[in-house]
This record gives structure tokens, C-alpha cells and sequence, in this order.
């Protein structure tokens, strides 16, 4: 049974996507306050900012959730995009910030419990992991613990340094090493259990 919001968000998908001129034009109609170049900026982002959003979050109603408050300090803040070129990795940047926010608000909520039975530090075939689709890579990062999660894709997908994850999670050097240590354990037995 398909959802409405399975159906409104494959609609968004087959919306024609702007050009690099046309995309400048509804930006500048955003910062006009117009509706209608919102709307058309929401739908052409859309895609890419859910992909980002699920990166960080367990499941798709959170990633909406955390998608639809960046889309908000995206409308506050387009005035400071000073090159159009550039508005897409500036894009990314607040929806990980705002994936990050959420995860501060929500970390006294959150108890993780940590398996004893971290997998060996063998990554076994590599032939065997290659025939894992990226759906399954993606839903054994997103069953990650929060915390464990927002590590890995900071480390591994942005390539932050440990200090830097340390900086933004509020979080010690050396936790953010013990994190990433334990994520890759889970994804590892989570991936084995997949084959």
C-alpha cells in the first residue's frame, strides 16, 4: 500500500530540475519572500537533502523531520550564499548541522546499549561485502545507535577528523575514536548477517 507521502515525494523526483541561471533567479525570488520560488527551491533540493538526512537518522520520519527544520534555516539564511555555485555543499552543511542539533537535544533521551560481541577486526571477503546493494549498507548504517551513526558519517562519509567530530558532538577526542571503533564492529556484524 503506497503512502501519501510516498506519493508526494515521487512526484517531487520527476519535477524538472533547474538550470545553474534559473536556479539564481529562484533564489533571488526567495529572498523576495516568494512562495512559489521556495516551493520550486524545496522540490529541486529535496532529493539531495533527504539523502543527507539519512544518513544521520534512524529512519525516514526523523530524516523528514530533521530535512524540513534545515529547509527552514536554509529560507533564514539564503541572503549569506554568496556564490550559486556553491549553494549545494552549503546545503549539506546545514542539514548535517541541523542532524547534529537534533542529536544534542536528543542524546539524554537516547540509552545505548553496547554489544559484547563486537566482531573481530577481520573484515573477511571483500568479494562477499561487494555483493551487499547500497540499500542494505544504508539500512545497517541507519540501525546504528545515534550516536555511533553520526560518528561514522562524519569520520568516514565527511571526513572530519576526530578532533573536529569531538568539537561539533560536544564529545571527548578519544570518544569519538571509541565510537567510530564500535560503529565499524556493528556494521560489520550487522553486513556478515546480510550476506
Amino acid at each position: 500500500m503506497i503512502t501519501t507521502a510516498e506519493i508526494y515525494f515521487t512526484t517531487l523526483t520527476k519535477k524538472k530540475l533547474l538550470t545553474s541561471n534559473s536556479l539564481m533567479e529562484v533564489v533571488e525570488n526567495c529572498l523576495k519572500g516568494n512562495e512559489s520560488a521556495m516551493k520550486k527551491f524545496y522540490e529541486h533540493f529535496h532529493g539531495f537533502a533527504l539523502s543527507v538526512c539519512m544518513s544521520y537518522c534512524e529512519n525516514r520520519d526523523d530524516a523528514l523531520e530533521i530535512m524540513n527544520d534545515g529547509f527552514l534555516k536554509v529560507f533564514k539564511n539564503l541572503d549569506k550564499v554568496e556564490n550559486i555555485e556553491r549553494i549545494k555543499p552549503w546545503l549539506r552543511r546545514i542539514m548535517i548541522n541541523v542532524a547534529i542539533d537534533h542529536f544534542r537535544k536528543n542524546v539524554r533521551k537516547q540509552s545505548t546499549q553496547i554489544s559484547d560481541n563486537i566482531a573481530d577486526q577481520n573484515y573477511g571477503d571483500a568479494s562477499v561485502y561487494a555483493k551487499l546493494s547500497s540499500e542494505d549498507i544504508m539500512k545497517a548504517v541507519q540501525s546504528l545507535p545515534t550516536n555511533y551513526r553520526l560518528v561514522f558519517n562524519l569520520y568516514a562519509v565527511e571526513g572530519y577528523s576526530h578532533k573536529e567530530i569531538g568539537e561539533m558532538l560536544q564529545m571527548a577526542e578519544s570518544t569519538s575514536r571509541a565510537n567510530l571503533s564500535l560503529a565499524n564492529g556493528m556494521l560489520r556484524e550487522k553486513l556478515k548477517k546480510m550476506q
